[in-house]
């Protein structure tokens, strides 16, 4: 199997490679339908398989199902009464509809705006991006637009476009924020110090898949990428300026504005205003703005001759590398993983599992004019989405954890991110029904929580990190902190209050508490232990449900999508 395996690897890098040189010319014609799309995904997912020899696992329960299209679309678990009525239903097309629902559906906008903002600003700026008034970021401001780009489900295309190409203000309540892209320039107004590079690197590899931070120095030592090519995307960014303002409202806020300058570049001849790089033999070499696929674009500096960053952003949202690292990201998003690990780092050098798959897809993500909520429908209705997380002895070998190529033949367990802990207990335990703060200010309280789990690192990348990992002090914090104590408090008018003196079976109460945690019923086992801790309890309802939900919502089963 594992001589087997290699060759199916072997002839993945060979079709990437053919792929990547043609990809100007796709041979692909847009699909007829959005069935058409998923019966493709599943055609190309089940021939994998069948190369690797894997047996995939049976499909999900009702419940498990549900749990993950919840979590991958509003970032929260379902509530008991979303549990109860998708349970209830019999129609053969519930999957569909429920898919259907949460992507368009009336209620659900502002979630899955809320939801899809939340992983946005975190990949554009970092969950630190906008807390450390130092740096030229406002994270209100960037959420808002991000917020308004997802309730418009604004096409993918114009959104990169604005996130390269916007000026402008970045603060809410200023008078320069303004305009359609009005808060997009938080995005690269948070990299454009030590000369744009943080700029370059994250344009391409958030946008392009393509991971070119070791090029500035050298070339690359397994793709195609040459420190010319670094250098020449570089000076797409040299009249961009990040000018400091006023009047912000409050003083914690970091309040910017995004402007391009005429630029006269490092030889002092603004007509032709380049930049000098330094090879490592130490010889000096000059590039002006070329895109990686040898696009040029006059070399003036003058902003009125042409203005660098609108004719990048051009060259960007063309390119079929876009199509695909969307592609590759979002599937990642639902799938747990990309077709490529790193998901932003596509090349010869990374061979993709699918590479005909991810092509087909960037095709027709582009010829359906790059609508992010009609990719989703693809991934979450597609047969792999569909199958269980069990692993048997024919899928055991499908584990990406240990580098093994995802072939996806089951449902990849990943822990829910520190966000979706945080909706999901406050959705749970339906303190959701009682909220009276307005968006900003939820999102300030949930920012706050969420710091405790940040480590930012202070470099010239903002590198960052976080700690929430399932350690045992996160543990410990978990299982006694502030928010689980609101959620496992037993005062009256609360969750738990209300199911214990909702006059129902004791054995009712169980079962809500388990749908509204883990979006399904209790095992038989379950049921008995529930029993035990009632009359250990002498007969407190309370007492005995406070046990068994702090117990459920402390599970590895509660914490965990799968």
């Amino acid at each position: 199997m594992i001589f087997r395996r290699l060759l199916c690897c072997v002839a993945m890098a060979g079709l990437l490679l053919g792929s990547r040189a043609a990809l100007a010319e796709s041979k692909f014609e847009k699909a007829s339908s959005d069935q058409a799309v998923i019966d493709y995904i599943d055609k190309l997912i089940r021939q994998g398989w069948a190369d690797a020899e894997l047996k995939p696992a049976p499909v999900a329960s009702d419940g498990e199902w549900l749990r993950r299209v919840y979590l991958d679309t509003l970032g929260r678990v379902p509530s008991v009464d979303e549990v109860n009525e998708y349970l209830a239903s019999k129609e053969a097309d519930k999957k569909a509809k429920l898919v259907e629902k949460l992507l368009n559906g009336t209620g659900y906008e502002e979630e899955f705006a809320r939801n899809f903002t939340t992983i946005w600003t975190n990949i554009l700026i970092g969950r630190n991006g906008g807390n450390d008034p130092q740096r030229p970021v406002n994270r209100p401001g960037m959420q808002q637009y991000l917020r308004r780009s997802f309730l418009k489900n604004k096409p993918y295309d114009k959104m990169v476009f604005e996130l390269i190409s916007a000026d402008g203000g970045n603060t809410p309540g200023t008078p320069e924020f303004k305009g359609a892209s009005a808060g997009a320039v938080n995005f690269l107004l948070d990299n454009l110090q030590e000369g744009q590079v943080p700029a370059t690197n994250k344009v391409s590899q958030i946008f392009l898949g393509m991971r070119v931070g070791c090029t500035q120095c050298h070339n690359h030592p397994f793709n195609d990428w040459k420190q010319n090519a670094f250098w020449e995307m570089n000076a797409f960014f040299k009249q961009a300026k990040a000018l400091r303002t006023f009047g912000g409202r409050g003083r914690d806020i970091a309040s910017a504005v995004l402007t391009d300058e005429d630029y006269e570049g490092e030889n002092n001849t603004p007509e032709e205003a380049a930049i000098f790089y330094e090879l490592r033999n130490g010889l000096l070499k000059v590039a002006y703005p070329r895109f990686i696929d040898g696009s040029e674009i006059s070399k003036s500096g003058f902003v009125s001759d042409v203005n660098r960053r609108d004719e990048l952003a051009k060259m960007v949202v063309k390119s079929p590398y876009m199509q695909q690292a969307a592609m590759n990201r979002l599937w990642g998003h639902f799938m747990g993983f990309g077709f490529t690990k790193p998901l932003d780092d596509m090349g010869p050098h990374n061979p993709a599992s699918h590479p005909e798959l991810m092509e087909r897809l960037g095709n027709d993500f582009g010829a359906y004019a790059y609508d992010l909520k009609r990719a989703m429908k693809w991934f979450m209705m597609s047969e792999a989405y569909s199958l269980s997380s069990k692993i048997s002895e024919g899928n055991k070998a499908d584990d990406p954890g240990r580098g093994e190529t995802p072939m996806f033949s089951h449902f990849y367990l990943r822990q829910m991110n520190a966000e979706q802990l945080y909706d999901s207990l406050i959705v749970a335990t339906e303190a959701h029904k009682t909220i009276k703060e307005s968006y900003e200010e939820q999102e300030k309280i949930k920012n706050t929580w969420l710091q405790q789990f940040v480590v930012a690192f202070g470099t010239d990348e903002n590198d960052e990190t976080t700690t929430f990992n399932g350690s045992i002090p996160q543990a410990l914090m978990l299982m006694n902190g502030d928010l689980i104590k609101k959620a496992t408090s037993a005062e009256q008018g609360g969750f738990l209050h209300r199911v214990a003196v909702d006059g129902s079976k004791d054995g009712t109460k169980i079962t809500r508490l388990y749908r509204a945690a883990l979006g399904r019923d209790p095992s038989s086992g379950e049921s008995q232990m529930a029993q035990k801790l009632w009359q250990a309890r002498g007969g407190n309802t309370t007492g005995a449900l406070q046990d068994v939900w702090w117990a459920l919502l402390n599970s590895n089963e509660f914490i965990i999508n799968h």
